[in-house]
């Protein structure tokens, strides 16, 4: 018993680590885009074409093994879906999603890569990425099969697409903060670029430019976006 009990908390030890980043991002490399890599180096574009077929196997294996393993406790999110969508249709809609995992993970590398010598060098804030990147949806009560294994891939594709939203936020505030010519432009991205109306008008000059950039940055404070909730506060620690 005593060694039984020291298993499970190594095991949920373990776990908690590769749920969060930056372990989470050897484990997510090792499920997507490593067997690609690997397949190109053994077999060319032949090999990269057996590890996507394999993966898509594994996918759907892996899905109704454990949707049969787990059992089925009233309705899902799949099966509200396909009853709208139709399961055929679902499916396929589903997998041409997938291959946005390469736009997310070349976000997740400008994050790991870019991003910290651009806040040395600028004294932008900088951030914790497990607080960002992480998962924890397989604690859902009755996720299973297919919603599970899709509700992962979301939980670290809005962690990735958050995180790296953030930095643009302090970059494009503190390097270009004019507004756009377009209203409807402003408009649209007024969510991701929340200081938009704050930045110098668009129908101004430079010294509009340097007036607003100057009214929002030096004295100490630190260079982030204008609505940054750490504006008023030290900035985090790496």
């Amino acid at each position: 018993m005593a060694v039984a009990a020291i298993l499970t908390r190594l095991a949920f030890a373990v776990t908690e680590k590769i749920s969060t980043a930056p372990l989470l991002d050897v484990f997510v490399s090792l499920f997507t885009w490593i067997p690609w890599v690997v397949g190109a180096c053994l077999g060319g574009w032949i090999g990269v074409a057996a590890a996507i077929v394999a993966q898509l196997a594994f996918l759907h294996a892996f899905c109704l093994v454990h949707r049969a393993i787990r059992g089925k406790n009233g309705r899902t999110l799949t099966d509200a879906q396909a009853k709208l969508l139709g399961p055929v249709r679902n499916q396929i809609c589903l997998m041409f999603q997938t291959p946005a995992v390469l736009v997310f993970a070349q976000v997740r590398i400008a994050t790991i890569v870019l991003y910290p010598p651009v806040a040395w060098l600028g004294r932008l804030p900088t951030y914790k990425s497990s607080e960002w990147i992480n998962l924890s949806r397989h604690k859902y009560d009755g996720l299973i099969g297919y919603d599970l294994l899709w509700c992962w891939y979301c939980d670290w594709m809005t962690g990735v697409w958050a995180l790296g939203s953030e930095m643009l936020r302090n970059i494009e505030s503190f390097w270009c903060p004019i507004r756009f010519r377009s209203d409807v432009k402003n408009r649209n991205i007024s969510t991701d670029f929340p200081d938009v109306e704050k930045w110098a008008p668009a129908d101004g000059n430079m010294e509009d430019a340097v007036r607003a950039f100057e009214a929002h940055y030096g004295e100490g404070r630190p260079n982030s976006w204008w609505g940054h909730p750490g504006r008023n506060t030290p900035s985090r620690k790496p």
